[in-house]
């Protein structure tokens, strides 16, 4: 079932459906504000109360039967060694990741979906983020992911490739799967080995903990922040959506990439 934008999305509160207007300015000012005061920005109540039910109704039984596992062993960079360290340096300190996804082709009748293509979304957060124009990506795997931490799973510690990431949360998990993130522990010139391998065993106190809403919509400068979701515990998945949007058109992953993320190359058949 597809609903209309207005049904989707809380229009009321963040008039996305309206660039340029004052609210739509004042909003995006703000989002500006805390990206530069706290690396993130959060719109609770963003996908609307229908929308989220409907999201999490569809896809807890494709997660369930149809989701891809992804179990890595990774050091925070997700990279095999590190110009400059020894390979037992503790900023290289190997951790697991381990989560269940879904890919875009399995999202196509979604609300994910129509908010993702629909261009007012995308001109909103290349407005937060200061950049003249957002596109789509092409991949039809990796443009929209939802990605589900069971109990005993974990996004452990990383950095993002990307300058942002845009996510939506769907359902938190039964108990713990907190948002964690490290705000300047690295920059393009100092890569900080000693603060990575200090926050790495449990010694930053300048870790900040996020406990997200269900229906947040969430925008975080990542590429030079360290950041983690907390193990999952409880009786209940945390359920996470992915936007990737990106600076040029037409970008897709390798069939590789696209292997190694998802354990397949190509989507299914519409």
């Amino acid at each position: 079932m597809n609903l209309a934008i207005p049904n989707l999305i809380d229009l009321q509160t963040y008039p996305l459906d309206q660039p340029d207007s004052p609210p739509w300015q004042a909003l995006v000012q703000r989002c500006r504000a805390e990206l530069d005061g706290a690396g993130m920005f959060e719109l609770p109540g963003f996908l609307k109360a229908q929308a989220l039910a409907q999201c999490v109704a569809t896809i807890t039984p494709r997660m369930a039967n149809a989701s891809a596992e992804i179990r890595r062993d990774h050091n925070i960079y997700f990279l095999d060694r590190v110009e400059g360290l020894p390979e037992d340096h503790p900023a290289l300190k190997k951790i697991t990741t381990i989560n269940h996804t879904l890919c875009a082709d399995q999202l196509r009748d979604t609300p994910l979906t129509q908010v993702y293509e629909w261009p007012p979304f995308r001109q909103f957060i290349a407005a937060t983020m200061q950049l003249p124009v957002l596109h789509l990506m092409d991949d039809e795997l990796a443009r929209i992911n939802v990605l589900s931490y069971r109990p005993g799973e974990a996004l452990n510690w990383h950095f993002d490739r990307s300058e942002f990431t845009t996510t939506l949360l769907l359902q938190r998990a039964g108990k713990d799967g907190i948002f964690q993130y490290r705000r300047g522990l690295r920059t393009d010139t100092d890569p900080n080995y000693e603060g990575v391998a200090r926050m790495l065993t449990g010694q930053d106190p300048e870790v900040i903990s996020a406990d997200l809403t269900p229906g947040a919509l969430n925008v975080f400068r990542g590429r030079n922040t360290a950041h983690r979701v907390t193990t999952v515990g409880g009786d209940q998945e945390r359920l996470v959506a992915v936007f990737s949007l990106y600076e040029k058109p037409g970008v897709r992953f390798t069939e590789a990439e696209n292997l190694g993320f998802y354990k397949r190359a190509r989507a299914f058949p519409a």
